[in-house]
């Protein structure tokens, strides 16, 4: 697969009838090992490992309702409380990071009500916050740590 812009790390891969899995720690179970699993498994890898969230407040490909349409977030992550706090959407790497994209995670934010948002490709990965005085997203240069969410 392709070289992400984030630490390099090991996961457990296999191929059965032609095609590659990788294990999803969070699903416990292996999944299709697309482009977009690929950035979505080193991503959550990534705010474990380095920014300290717990494994156990991830969730992946949560399904929701918006509009009458079954949607999926990628990762959902919540606080202590049982409240959703940091929303992340995965592309391939190939795809580049658009206003459709920003588009897509503010209406499926319109459901989850949480005050982290994250785009990534693997490749360019953005983060903005609500500043609730506001009303509205700040872009930061900074993906944030467990505690500061």
């Amino acid at each position: 697969m392709e070289t992400l812009n984030l630490p390099t790390y090991s996961f457990s891969v296999k191929s059965e009838a032609g095609r590659n899995y990788i294990f999803d720690a969070i699903r416990k179970k292996y999944i299709v090992l697309t482009p977009e699993e690929w950035v979505r498994q080193n991503f959550i890898r990534y705010l474990v490992s380095e920014k300290g969230f717990p494994a156990s407040l991830i969730t992946v490909e949560q399904q929701f309702s918006f509009n009458k349409m079954q949607k999926r977030t990628d990762i959902l992550v919540y606080n202590n409380l049982g409240d959703p706090v940091v929303l992340v959407e995965c592309k391939a790497p190939s795809v580049p990071i658009t206003r459709n994209v920003f588009d897509q995670i503010g209406l499926y934010n319109l459901t989850h009500h949480v005050p982290w948002l994250i785009v990534t490709n693997g490749i360019k990965h953005y983060c903005c916050r609500y500043v609730e005085h506001e009303g509205n997203y700040q872009f930061t240069d900074f993906i944030p740590d467990w505690s500061a969410v």
